[in-house]
């Protein structure tokens, strides 16, 4: 999307997710590419929980099943029957009573639900990784209560990909985990895929992974608690793995913060992910807080808009909702600082005109807010907004940037977690695109229009303001001077002010 175009049409979309383990509503605010949710409830009915010993679903999972569908019905009176999607996957898919339990969901509740294939259940997470991080590449895996879906995710979109039964219900939750029974299933699953779909990234989907990753940051005293998109390498994912299986659910249940819903499918959730890393030869597990529900909501949107990046459309949707702006001053702040900015050195190589473009955005979110406080509100915002399509390290740096954008104290909010993330280069251009943001605002009153009469530029070790003839009273006053100055500073760069 570009700086100058309007704000993305908003609409309102609702999906209902049946699977093996949760029945769930997610009630979505869709702004373009950005996916915002509004509302989100589950009912833990596990469905698939008998399925490895009886092969019908659980009778009282189906009971509660149903009482949660009433009251989402309930919760969605007055929709169009086109803004709300319903599915179900592998345990209605595979139980020898899924299609009695999907034309009753029909029958008594109305609700159109659609059993997916294994194919479209793999095809629609994949969908998701990229819908929340376009750049994704290497393999997308989806753990479900019954299945685990892998696609290879490609330039063009995901791939064909397999379903394949390896969900902790499959392999025998919620017994006790039998390690060497489920490994040996595990194995003889991937064994015959191994060569096809060896890669060294995977993309990590469902509840069960994220609470691995969630321990990980636990186990690490890792400071930014945002699953999507957090990273383990190789060696780190393999040492909780194992960590995991071998604890049993009363040592699992004396970690805090972990979900407590997960206690008996955590150990089968990790004893499949090390099969993963050791058969497929995987380096590196990004967490993906998005996955089936939002890859249908992808799906069904126009392949133009599908396109659009989802990190630019997330920054100008939170900040049109609270900043003041409706554009004009973003748009020419963008304008005005990447003619100057491009000429230093890459801190986050391809992705620094993208990051740019995105903190040009976020420049008036903090407009609504007080002026004692907006600085580390906005940093705040930034930080854990949900806004995907960027790493932890870029979150970061946008809410770094936001509160330099607004404020040139030393004493930044959560440092420690900025230290820890950040490298001291991208601290520091994360201070000095934020300074930028800020001279140019002060400098032309928030009035974007007048920045086209001043100009900034960097040559060899100066800095240099530049107005344009007849506006050289734009560069008067202290403020102006002092919001150059910490630019300059920023940039260890001398500041020259000249008018033509």
């Amino acid at each position: 999307m570009s700086p100058h175009e309007a704000r993305p049409e908003s609409r309102q979309a609702a999906v209902i997710d049946v699977g093996s383990n949760s029945v769930r509503l997610v009630i979505y605010r869709l702004e373009g590419r950005a996916i915002w949710t509004v509302y989100n409830e589950k009912a833990l009915a596990g469905l698939g929980r008998e399925m490895a010993d009886t092969g019908r679903l659980a009778a009282d999972g189906v009971e509660i099943a149903l009482s949660a569908l009433r009251r989402f019905r309930a919760i969605l009176q007055g929709w169009e029957p086109h803004e709300v999607v319903a599915v179900a996957t592998a345990a209605v898919r595979e139980a020898e009573d899924g299609p009695d339990f999907a034309e009753r969901v029909r029958r008594e509740l109305g609700l159109p639900l659609r059993v997916l294939s294994g194919e479209e259940e793999a095809y629609f997470a994949a969908a998701g990784v990229q819908a929340g991080h376009p750049g994704a590449r290497g393999l997308a895996g989806d753990l479900g209560g019954s299945s685990l879906e892998l696609v290879r995710l490609g330039h063009d979109g995901p791939e064909p990909g397999v379903t394949l039964p390896l969900g902790p219900f499959a392999l025998g939750a919620p017994r006790p985990l039998a390690v060497d029974d489920a490994r040996r299933l595990i194995d003889s699953s991937l064994d015959p895929l191994a060569d096809g779909l060896n890669c060294a990234e995977f993309h990590a989907v469902g509840g069960a992974w994220r609470n691995l990753g969630l321990l990980h940051m636990i186990m690490t005293d890792y400071p930014l608690r945002v699953a999507h998109q957090y990273e383990m390498s190789r060696s780190e994912a393999l040492d909780l793995s194992r960590f995991v299986v071998r604890q049993s659910r009363t040592s699992l249940e004396r970690i805090e913060g972990l979900s407590k819903k997960r206690y008996e499918t955590l150990p089968y959730a990790a004893l499949v992910l090390e099969s993963l890393i050791e058969r497929l030869g995987l380096e590196r597990i990004v967490i993906s807080a998005f996955g089936l529900r939002e890859g249908l909501l992808w799906h069904g949107m126009d392949e133009a808009v599908r396109r659009r990046d989802p990190l630019l459309e997330g920054c100008v949707a939170m900040s049109a909702m609270r900043g003041l702006s409706a554009g004009d001053l973003t748009s020419a702040l963008h304008a005005w600082v990447t003619p100057a900015l491009r000429v230093l050195p890459p801190v986050f190589e391809d992705r620094d005109p993208l990051l740019i473009a995105a903190a040009c955005r976020l420049a008036d979110l903090g407009g609504r807010l007080h002026p004692d406080h907006r600085a580390e509100l906005a940093f705040a915002q930034v930080l854990r907004a949900p806004i995907a399509g960027m790493s932890h390290a870029e979150r970061c740096f946008l809410a770094l940037t936001t509160f330099a954008r607004h404020s040139a104290s030393s004493n930044i909010p959560e440092s420690a977690t900025i230290m820890r993330v950040l490298s001291a280069e991208r601290r520091g251009r994360a201070r000095a695109l934020g300074a930028a943001l800020r001279l140019g605002a002060d400098l032309s009153g928030r009035n974007g229009q007048l920045l086209s009469e001043a100009r900034l530029e960097i040559d060899g070790p100066v800095l240099r303001l530049t107005a344009a003839a007849g506006w050289s009273d734009l560069l008067l006053g202290e403020q102006t001077r002092k919001r150059a100055a910490t630019l300059a500073a920023a940039l260890k760069l001398k500041l020259e002010l000249d008018a033509l």
